[in-house]
């Protein structure tokens, strides 16, 4: 088989789609052994790729402006007002659009477009072009991003325009998947796609990176370390987490002295948060770290990691760390609103709870403890859902559709 990717983001740290993107490739080869796998890498800023490292047979990598003109800037400023159309929004899709026009697309079996970021601008930039009608077009998230879960943003008129614009890529899309089976359902109906959205996870594969020495790696000081690593946005909820776990180590001795909870956050609300909880026992606040340093203190130093999902109502995507998360085989705690993606993956109830129950919250963790302290059986949360074998079939159910 022969397969072309376009992507926007193989970045190996900084963001967590250029570690699923890279993961994806890496997934890919090990199906498809022998198959061709192309790539056309379509950036607009300075990254480190380490493109070397990816299992292609070849890959093409292009830079594109992302400052518009001043012309097109100052023209910008009435014309979105006037007719609800960004032209600065317009001419950086074109300048992905004349690359993605050019590429010889009609010897591959199968195309891939994966988006990035929160503008989508690679598979905006598909629409009206011949490669769309064979292309399977993944959404990482929703767009706009008015319509992503626990955004406080309200949808504008641009954002209309935005929607109309991408239920036109969809329609003429051949296939469109996305990473969570809630956010294929909940896609399809807001594009109005008379097509269902198939449904292919994140990924994580160690193998296409390469990771420098870290430099930040807190060692930890008890027996059982409890970390978050990550961003408080989207209705993510860590309050809760630090109430029950300041509940816990106030039960008993043992877990102020075989306990920690250590907080790599960062965000709007972290000040507030250190300034209230900062002398809480136990409770250690530090700066996030890069993806070398991080990924290695969760491997190696922690016990228990924490995931937020969006809330505090729904989450209908899948968090980026999943998968990097199931690959260390720790106990993974989701704290999840009631209805969620996770909830759909999870395996094993200890390691869920609701993000607005502390009491939950404070049981469920407790077990979690207990389990690390009298050494009980390994927990893996998630089953075999991000496997390679999984990851094989649910890929074969989207080329099947694409042929």
């Amino acid at each position: 088989m022969k397969f072309l990717i376009i992507e926007q983001d193989l970045r190996v740290s900084g963001t967590s789609q250029g570690i699923i993107s890279r993961s994806f490739l890496g997934k890919l080869r090990k199906a498809y052994p022998e198959s061709l796998i192309d790539v056309h890498y379509i950036k607009s800023e300075d990254s480190v790729d380490k493109l070397d490292l990816l299992p292609v047979d070849h890959l093409e990598e292009y830079r594109v402006n992302a400052s518009a003109p001043m012309l097109v800037r100052l023209a910008n400023k009435l014309y979105w007002r006037l007719f609800n159309v960004s032209l600065v929004e317009e001419w950086f899709v074109k300048q992905y659009a004349k690359i993605i026009a050019k590429i010889d697309y009609e010897k591959y079996d199968h195309i891939f477009i994966r988006s990035a970021g929160i503008g989508h601008e690679i598979i905006l930039a598909t629409l009206d072009l011949p490669i769309l009608k064979k292309a399977i077009v993944n959404f990482h998230d929703p767009f706009p991003v008015a319509w992503y879960v626990g955004t406080k943003l309200k949808p504008t008129k641009v954002d209309f325009f935005r929607l109309a614009k991408m239920m036109k890529v969809v329609d003429q899309a051949h296939v469109c998947t996305s990473t969570a089976s809630y956010m294929s359902h909940d896609l399809q109906h807001l594009y109005g796609s008379k097509k269902p959205f198939l449904t292919l996870p994140h990924q994580y594969d160690p193998t296409v990176f390469s990771l420098k020495a870290p430099t930040k790696v807190r060692v930890k000081e008890k027996p059982v370390s409890i970390s978050y690593h990550g961003a408080l946005m989207f209705g993510r909820n860590i309050e809760n987490l630090i109430k029950a776990y300041s509940e816990l180590i106030n039960s008993h001795p043992k877990y102020v002295e075989n306990t920690e909870l250590i907080l790599r956050v960062k965000g709007n609300e972290v000040a507030r948060f250190k300034e209230m909880y900062g002398d809480a026992l136990n409770i250690k606040f530090l700066d996030t770290v890069d993806f070398s340093s991080s990924s290695n203190e969760q491997t190696h130093q922690s016990d228990i990691v924490i995931i937020l999902e969006n809330g505090p109502y729904y989450c209908n995507i899948l968090v980026g760390k999943a998968p990097f998360l199931a690959s260390i085989n720790k106990a993974v705690f989701c704290l999840s609103p009631k209805t969620s993606e996770l909830r759909n993956i999870v395996t094993d109830d200890r390691c869920i709870a609701n993000m607005e129950d502390v009491t939950e919250i404070k049981t469920k963790l407790k077990k979690l403890i207990d389990n690390e302290l009298n050494q009980g059986e390994p927990i893996k949360p998630f089953g075999e859902y991000f496997s390679q074998e999984n990851f094989k079939v649910q890929l074969n159910e989207i080329l099947q559709a694409n042929n």
